[in-house]
């Protein structure tokens, strides 16, 4: 076997990998019950899939010029997508679209009674006949 083929298959094995962690974080993001759940989905597995989809496309193409344009894609990915979790988890948490019960600690509302923020509870959408309340433990 040769250099180029070990790369081929090690390529391949990357792209494979990155497909399925991509597949799980977009069955989670149309599964999961509420915005926190689907803020996990949307982040995590579906960055370490695109990381694992480049890694495959540089292993398949061994240009310098292809891995400086990836390596740049991955850096911007890994520096933005956590931010973006971050925000969706704080509009969420403001906008009264996630259940109370739904977390252990709550750290963010003494930071934002301290801030002057209070929560509007004529604002929070009703549940639909599909999507029943979860039962607290």
């Amino acid at each position: 076997m040769s250099p180029d083929e070990v790369y081929e298959l090690i390529g391949a094995l990357f792209l494979v990998g990155g497909a399925f962690f991509c597949l799980g974080g977009a069955l989670g993001l149309v599964r999961f019950p509420d915005v926190l759940a689907r803020m996990h989905a949307a982040t995590k597995p579906q960055v370490f899939g695109l990381l694992l989809v480049l890694l495959g496309v540089a292993f398949s193409i061994r240009d310098p010029k292809v891995w400086l344009s990836l390596l740049v894609v991955i850096v911007l990915q890994i520096l933005t997508a956590p931010v973006a979790g971050h925000l969706v988890g704080r509009v969420a948490y403001r906008s009264g679209a996630w259940e109370p019960g739904d977390l252990l600690v709550d750290e963010l509302a003494d930071d934002l009674r301290d801030a002057g923020f209070t929560r509007n509870e004529e604002f929070r959408p009703e549940r639909g006949k599909d999507r029943p309340a979860r039962p607290t433990d």
